[in-house]
């Protein structure tokens, strides 16, 4: 009898402790996590915009640069001499241009004159003084210098065509100087450089990536069931380990909600099942200096 009286005690704490452990494992899971992710930034990409080999390239990755910063120049020597062959062709042109000009003068005053003539040869025939043929014959000749002059004038137009293609011309090749020198676009962080002083480079070949840290995205994910608690502009609270038992806490925007669903990444990892739908959004907090891209967050939406 008393060692059934024992086993029902023992049994007893038995119960006791697991409500207890039950009870401790319900308070656990309420200080869960509502979203996990890992942080991200808007990485940007730089390219080379023109042709030709890397003389200058004074960057590492590390570097924090600022907009505007200039950190290299492709060399420019080929586009210099273009430069000039298109400078010494619309001065040719301009000097032909000139030519045309002093033609046309010409051919007007011949046309003044005749214009003269024929006031008098035309006084004259009304006195019978002088025949028709005589007027004809003047007519005749300023007709001849009207379409001298308009011949002139197309080969003048055509000249125009050429001093203003040259124009264009040589506001191309300085647009493409100016794109000869690399100037940095954005504030950042250089995270990965892909070339190195001496190179030869292609228009379109990348250069860096860089990255603005002073904000940075958590992309997290949450179940179907928790859209309707969150939605764009909203206040969220991010944490990040600081140590085993304590985070850094942060304030984070939500930016974004995706509007599909898919199945949980394999870097979030939780308890819950591998083939949940979740539903991504993009969590937007000011960076300290604290975070670094590829680092899990949590979300609470208290």
């Amino acid at each position: 009898m008393k060692i059934k009286t024992e086993a029902m005690k023992i049994t007893s704490l038995t119960l006791i402790a697991l409500l207890f452990l039950g009870a401790v494992s319900c308070n656990r899971n309420s200080d869960k996590a509502d979203a996990y992710g890992n942080f991200e930034a808007e990485e940007t990409l730089i390219s080379a915009e023109v042709n030709g080999k890397l003389l200058e390239f004074s960057i590492s990755e590390g570097d924090e640069l600022k907009a505007g910063d200039k950190i290299g120049v492709i060399d420019t020597m080929q586009l210099y001499y273009q430069k000039k062959q298109l400078i010494a062709k619309k001065a040719a042109v301009e000097t032909n241009f000139s030519s045309i000009v002093s033609q046309i003068s010409v051919i007007d005053e011949q046309i003044k004159t005749l214009e003269k003539e024929k006031a008098r040869v035309e006084k004259l025939l009304q006195s019978q003084v002088a025949t028709q043929k005589q007027l004809d014959d003047i007519v005749g000749q300023i007709n001849i210098l009207e379409k001298q002059k308009a011949s002139v004038k197309s080969q003048n137009a055509s000249l125009f065509a050429e001093i203003e293609a040259a124009n264009t011309g040589i506001e191309q090749v300085d647009d493409q100087l100016r794109r000869a020198y690399i100037v940095n676009p954005v504030n950042g962080l250089v995270l990965e450089k892909y070339v190195q002083e001496f190179e030869l480079l292609n228009a379109g070949k990348p250069l860096y990536k860089i990255a603005d840290m002073s904000e940075i995205i958590l992309r997290a994910y949450i179940s179907g069931e928790q859209l309707d608690d969150i939605k764009t502009g909203q206040k969220l609270r991010v944490e990040i380990d600081k140590s085993k038992d304590e985070n850094y806490v942060y304030e984070g925007t939500v930016i974004w909600i995706s509007s599909e669903a898919e199945f949980t990444p394999k870097i979030i990892q939780t308890k819950k099942e591998r083939v949940s739908l979740v539903y991504a959004v993009k969590i937007r907090v000011v960076n300290d200096g604290k975070i670094k891209i590829g680092m899990p967050g949590e979300v609470y939406f208290d």
